[in-house]
């Protein structure tokens, strides 16, 4: 066992997991308790176990580190972690030089989305800086091992290398819902951190003040206190950008109220920022290979040719789509669908979708969907519920739309999302990840709020073969 690192609130180990046949690393954070008496002691192994449960959760992230495992020894609380291969953003600035606008809108459309997800689980991380966000240079460690813990996520992770992953969760974010510190301890990096953090009050926005100091710090690699005007109170991060070096406006408007002192005047969420980034006209998507067509949204309320001679192979009594005509195997009926999609309703389109997709499997309404029931669908449903998507979105939305955006990236479920504009994890609140309106990416929806079981993911390979089925039909 080598140790790593060491803080107030105690030590960082990179050790190796000796039940495991492979030996595989991991990471063991040991966190010192400070003296007390026994039952003191007991409250607050008690709290801590309550706590703890919080980052199960949250390892359920891909850019997240697994909590593999939680114990005590000697007076002391133990965390083991997944063991996260790569270069820390300080590391990647010492090594490269400093970042290019482009590489920090990248950044920031990467790392928005974990703390979007991890406020909504009622955690603030309290320590952004270069140091806790590590570049994977490797896929996830697959640990295969029994959980240690009632709910802890066993799921295959989805990260994936040159992924974003933020660190140090755990120690001293963990122990503030403990009795390990008391009421208006600081916590993080005092060159990172928000003013109200400094008093003792951290608040999700905090984490977003963190976050545009690192970005001009990543911009200038000038220290953030060298870049803090204190007479004027304001920060003058433009004037030490390298010689030749500029910011748009639209970049440096996003930085300059992540950086405002006061919590009134900044960015409250994560989500605020998110719908920012997404308005502005400078993010451009990289085009999906061989879908060229699916970018030409007709006026005309018809299908695309390539959308059109991929259904027509199906159903051609569909392709037509007789309005008193809508094929089910089942007796399921689609003139709600049909009507929803009509108006552009998508989000009650989207759960008319999950709906009708149950009734045609004579499941109930709301039940989740396995790769078997994929499979078992009949086609003439599946194949008249895509063709209304895709005739009322104009070619835009539909499962045919997704297949071809599937298979153009090599069947790679994280480029998959990242093309479609989806996370690549689930929400709490399901639909709350998905963008109902006419402008989102081509083949953001139908959404995925149907699929279910452990390896959820695989509903794109499925849907994809099930349609190729349908085909030779």
């Amino acid at each position: 066992m080598k140790k790593v690192g060491q803080g107030g609130f105690g030590k960082t180990f990179l050790g190796v997991d000796e039940k495991h046949p492979l030996k595989l690393p991991c990471i063991l954070k040991q966190l010192s308790c400070p003296t007390q008496d026994p039952e003191s002691h007991h409250t607050t192994a008690r709290l801590f176990r309550r706590e703890v449960m919080r980052l199960v959760q949250l390892g359920q992230h891909p850019q997240i580190p697994l909590l593999l495992a939680h114990f005590q020894h000697n007076q002391n609380l133990y965390l083991v972690q997944e063991y996260i291969q790569g270069l820390t953003l300080k590391q990647e600035l010492q090594q490269q030089g400093v970042f290019n606008e482009e590489q920090i809108w990248q950044f920031l459309r990467s790392l928005l989305p974990v703390l979007q997800f991890i406020h909504q689980h009622q955690i603030i991380h309290r320590d952004i800086k270069p140091e806790n966000i590590i570049r994977r240079i490797s896929p996830p460690i697959n640990y295969q091992k029994p959980p240690h813990l009632p709910g802890e996520n066993q799921l295959e992770k989805l990260g994936k290398v040159g992924e974003i992953v933020l660190i140090d969760f755990g120690v001293a974010k963990l122990l503030t819902g403990t009795a390990l510190i008391r009421t208006g301890t600081i916590i993080g990096s005092p060159e990172y951190m928000a003013p109200e953090q400094t008093r003792g009050k951290a608040l999700p926005a905090s984490d977003l003040f963190s976050l545009g100091v690192t970005c001009i710090h990543l911009l200038t690699d000038v220290a953030p206190w060298d870049m803090f005007d204190v007479i004027n109170d304001c920060w003058r991060w433009r004037d030490f950008l390298p010689s030749g070096g500029s910011v748009s406006q639209s970049l440096g408007n996003i930085l300059d109220k992540l950086l405002q002192n006061s919590v009134s005047q900044r960015y409250q969420t994560a989500e605020q920022v998110l719908e920012v980034l997404e308005s502005r006209s400078n993010i451009v998507r990289r085009p999906v290979k061989n879908v060229e067509s699916l970018a030409l949204v007709n006026q005309k309320l018809s299908v695309l040719p390539s959308v059109r001679s991929l259904v027509g192979r199906f159903i051609p009594q569909v392709m037509a789509l007789d309005e008193n005509q809508l094929i089910s195997a089942v007796g399921v009926k689609y003139r709600k669908l049909q009507y929803l999609l009509a108006v552009q309703k998508w989000r009650e389109a989207d759960m008319e979708t999950w709906g009708v997709l149950c009734d045609a499997l004579g499941k109930r309404r709301k039940s989740y969907l396995f790769r078997d029931d994929i499979d078992n669908l009949p086609c003439e449903d599946l194949l008249t519920i895509d063709c209304l998507w895709v005739k009322y979105s104009q070619g835009k939305f539909g499962f045919s739309v997704q297949k071809q955006i599937y298979e153009s990236v090599d069947k790679d479920y994280g480029e998959f999302c990242s093309q479609v504009g989806w996370l690549t994890y689930n929400l709490h609140f399901r639909d709350r990840g998905f963008k109902f309106r006419s402008w989102a990416p081509v083949g953001h929806l139908p959404s995925r709020i149907w699929a279910g079981g452990q390896k959820w993911w695989s509903h794109a390979e499925g849907m994809a073969k099930k349609l190729d089925k349908c085909a030779v039909r």
